[in-house]
């Protein structure tokens, strides 16, 4: 209400009438870190000086450009949400970042190094549930050595762990040979779901675990064998045109 409204009431008090979901938008900006250093005179020569600096924060590729929490952004956008990183170059663009997407590629793999330790955890807590599910998906990679471009190579994705606290992990391999799940899945002797394939057999026989199906690819067989059913007006049609009788 404006002023003129409200001239004369004895009386001003609000009611909420509606709620409305809100976003801030993201935006990119500039950290600078001042490092203070500190200087001490000398204890017997009052002409010795000895200066001490301020322990900076730790960062995980030091000469790199990126702070942590946009690292983490790029992670979490490529391997959560899916995002490509020619996506994100557009996206952080608008926002006034300008980064390449080779340069977010080079972050992606120094990091990979950086985490191997919390990976291997991760792994393990994984290999200690009851049930891992696991699939490959197809990716194409312009320069894998001894491998043409337009070959398949593999993300290896597994979730698995104890009840209510489940690890995803993302592994590439070229390979979609069985070697592949022997070595993520050693020593895992639970429950493996799967899509079938056979590359997974040698898991189960050699660490003696269960293989269990998967229910939406059984699904997609009979969603498949109903798409290839003739339609009905096509049955119509060729009924009319051959006849349904005993001698048409």
């Amino acid at each position: 209400m404006t002023d003129e409204e409200k001239a004369g009431a004895i009386e001003v008090f609000y009611t909420k009438v509606r709620e409305e979901l809100d976003i801030i938008p993201a935006k990119v900006q500039i950290l600078e870190y001042f490092q203070e250093k500190a200087v001490f005179a000398g204890t017997n020569d009052t002409d010795s000086r000895s200066m001490k600096a301020a322990v900076m924060p730790k960062h995980p590729l030091p000469k790199s450009m990126g702070s942590i929490h946009l690292m983490a952004h790029i992670i979490i956008s490529k391997y959560a949400d899916g995002l490509p990183l020619y996506r994100m170059e557009g996206i952080l663009s608008r926002y006034g970042g300008d980064i390449t997407r080779a340069t977010m590629a080079n972050w992606a793999i120094k990091l990979a190094h950086q985490f191997q330790p919390l990976i291997n955890l991760m792994r393990e807590h994984q290999l200690s549930g009851d049930i891992i599910q696991m699939d490959e998906t197809v990716l194409k990679v312009l320069k894998e050595p001894g491998l043409s471009a337009h070959s398949n190579k593999y993300m290896w994705v597994s979730r698995g762990g104890p009840p209510g606290q489940p690890s995803v992990l993302f592994e590439y391999d070229p390979s979609r040979k069985k070697e592949v799940p022997l070595r993520l899945l050693d020593g895992f002797s639970g429950y493996l779901q799967t899509d079938g394939y056979a590359g997974y057999n040698a898991v189960c026989a050699q660490n003696n675990a269960t293989s269990v199906g998967c229910w939406d690819h059984t699904r997609r067989k009979f969603k498949d064998s109903q798409t290839a059913q003739p339609k009905k007006r096509a049955i119509k049609s060729l009924q009319s045109r051959c006849g349904t009788g005993p001698y048409q």
